[in-house]
């Protein structure tokens, strides 16, 4: 098994040649920092909404190598979260999000479609399945805020024969499907966006770090090592990187890992097991495990478990953890016990960026001419281009149907996480306290009641965990 920080899909899709660095002083109307998707699909809408835009984009590494290049390709919609969303901002305008969430899965198929990029997109569901008593009818309180808002079409309930009838596991014992969803290679979708906006006429730039940002009365200012672009407004779209030192929202983000491993090709094992459809799946646990295949029948396989980064540092276990590795690669084969003697191929990892909300946010700082974006958990493939359709919208000064999305709110409405060393300390504790909880759940057995009792701060401080 090859265990690399980038992994399978950035390995499958190949990586285009690399871009300059910024060496020079630069004059735009928008700066954007972080090629991820959310900086992507930013500079995209605004170059479709103002041809004649400058925008230059700065990438600290290589564009979609980092948390957009190496996730599960789980596109969905926000329709999982609308519970919460219902709480945080009341039905109306959580109902605004999730059409608009709904909506952007379909945008990126048609954006997949209309630029010719082969990103393996197919919109096949994703279901959320119990695989634990402790589990049973975690979706129930989601459902019945979809239903209780007039909305029933967009979700089924589904027991252990008919989850069987669409992925047969040991382990699986009931569910709910939300249609509203679908798979994609996250590193070719990456890519292919980086390409339309060269042939658009973007200015992006590659390893190209940004060391400062000044906000001044005169417009702000992004500096790099080899140069630095002086322009009217600044996006900030750096997701884990927005947890450090210096980030003007670092109070609002923590980061985590996630890790995944992807079988050799097993068609025949997804055959037997009736997995034909193309859904996404995931478990009802709080350090979640999340599961797709591929087009040459490969199962991937991820698991939200891995350690908080300290002090928002990355390039670590972060990124390349054998003891993680290890224990997706057994979760993979628990779940699916046919793979027991077929080979993994990769398994790869590195940091998300979490919000104390588990949804994303959408910030205006102080000066007005400068937004920033995160808190995606590993869930951004699709609420990432509706996010930038909002930024695009706030850069713009537009009045519009995205720029009015509730996800939009000053930081000093999201819940603050602790300062370092506690965040790194007080994460750490809790985490492992959950897996642990979990792990006994999944045996069947009851937690200790100190990892119990543990696992319950997140709830008290406001803090959500999972799903």
């Amino acid at each position: 098994m090859l265990h690399t920080a980038h992994g399978y899909w950035i390995a499958e899709a190949g990586s285009p040649a690399a871009l300059p660095a910024l060496d020079r002083e630069l004059r735009a109307d928008v700066v954007i920092v972080g090629g991820g998707f959310t900086g992507l699909w930013t500079a995209w809408h605004l170059r479709q909404a103002e041809p004649g835009i400058e925008i230059a984009l700065l990438e600290s590494d290589l564009i979609g190598h980092g948390p957009s290049g190496r996730n599960g390709g789980f596109v969905d919609s926000m329709w999982v979260s609308f519970a919460r969303l219902a709480d945080r901002y009341g039905v109306p305008a959580a109902l605004e999000i999730a059409h608009a969430s709904e909506e952007s899965v379909d945008q990126v198929g048609e954006f997949c479609e209309a630029q010719g990029v082969d990103a393996w997109y197919r919109k096949a569901g994703y279901l959320n399945v119990s695989t634990s008593p402790a589990q049973d009818g975690e979706w129930e309180e989601n459902a019945n805020a979809m239903a209780a808002a007039g909305v029933t079409d967009d979700f089924e309930l589904l027991g252990a024969d008919e989850i069987s009838e669409i992925c047969r596991s040991p382990r699986f014992r009931g569910g709910i499907k939300y249609r509203a969803a679908a798979t994609i290679q996250p590193a070719r979708l990456g890519f292919g966006i980086r390409q339309a906006l060269i042939e658009a006429g973007v200015h992006l730039f590659e390893n190209s770090p940004v060391i400062a940002v000044e906000d001044g009365p005169s417009g702000v200012t992004a500096a790099t090592p080899g140069g630095r672009v002086v322009a009217d407004r600044l996006v900030l779209a750096s997701g884990p990187s927005l947890a450090g030192r210096g980030s003007p929202v670092r109070h609002n983000v923590t980061i985590a890992s996630s890790h995944m491993v992807i079988s050799e090709p097993v068609p025949e094992v997804i055959e037997e097991i009736g997995w034909t459809g193309g859904e996404a799946i995931s478990d009802c646990r709080a350090l979640l495990n999340y599961f797709r295949t591929t087009p040459d029948g490969r199962i991937a396989f991820g698991w939200g478990g891995g350690r908080i980064a300290a002090g928002g540092r990355r390039r670590g276990h972060a990124e390349v953890d054998a003891g993680v590795a290890l224990q997706v690669a057994a979760g993979l084969r628990e779940y699916f016990p046919q793979l027991e003697d077929r080979e993994l191929e990769y398994a790869w990892g590195g940091p998300i960026d979490a919000s104390a909300s588990h949804l994303p946010h959408v910030v205006t700082l102080p000066s007005g001419r400068a937004f920033a974006a995160f808190g995606y958990t590993g869930n951004g493939v699709g609420p990432t281009q509706m996010v930038g359709r909002i930024l695009a919208s706030l850069v713009l000064g537009r009045e519009d149907r995205y720029s009015s999305l509730a996800l939009v709110e000053p930081a000093s409405a999201l819940t603050k996480v602790p300062p370092e060393p506690f965040r790194w300390l007080g994460g750490t504790v809790i985490r492992e306290a959950i897996g642990r909880k979990e792990e006994a759940e999944g045996k069947g057995e009851k937690p200790d009641p100190i990892s119990s009792a543990i696992s319950e701060i997140p709830k008290l401080i406001g803090f959500h965990i999972g799903r």
